[in-house]
């Protein structure tokens, strides 16, 4: 039930766009996308839900795409003192019969030295690496910009070498 609970949630969220999905295996990819950024930007978020409908866990240990000089997992936290934080993941561990929401403020893919602008409703083609799955071709949606305050615009990326 938590399954599909999380499904909805995902595809509650994304309403606004068109929601697209990829199924490979045990593994569903829900509405891979990315809120437009604006024309100058250097960098952006990626996001999505990942189901694993499978008896083994999975892991995401990787992702490659052409639209930006370098694309990797990242996680955001905020501390006890309300200080926010952006690292780097190698892995992330989708257990079976679960789902890993990459969203904001959590698990997200950062695309950094963007390499042109990103236009509503572009599909951009990128590839998610799994340990056990292999190599998942998806498209990212480009969505509507986000609202203020909640894109990486405002964000120090100046330590994330492109």
């Amino acid at each position: 039930m938590s399954r599909i609970m999380a499904v909805l949630a995902a595809l509650f969220l994304t309403a606004p766009a068109m929601a697209h999905s990829v199924t490979v295996g045990d593994l569903e990819i829900i509405h891979p996308h990315i809120p437009q950024p604006a024309a100058s930007a250097k960098a952006a978020g990626g996001f999505m839900a990942i189901v694993n409908n499978g008896a083994e866990a999975e892991r995401l240990i990787g992702i490659e795409s052409d639209i930006a000089m370098k694309v990797e997992v990242h996680e955001s936290k905020v501390d006890a003192n309300g200080l926010g934080t952006m690292t780097h993941v190698d892995v992330i561990e989708i257990a079976p019969g679960e789902t890993v929401n990459l969203e904001h403020g959590g698990y997200h893919i950062m695309f950094m030295g963007l390499k042109g602008k990103l236009v509503e409703g572009e599909m951009h083609k990128a590839v998610l690496v799994f340990e056990r799955a292999g190599r998942v071709e998806i498209e990212f949606m480009i969505d509507p910009p986000m609202g203020q305050g909640g894109s990486h615009e405002g964000m120090d990326h100046s330590k994330m070498n492109p």
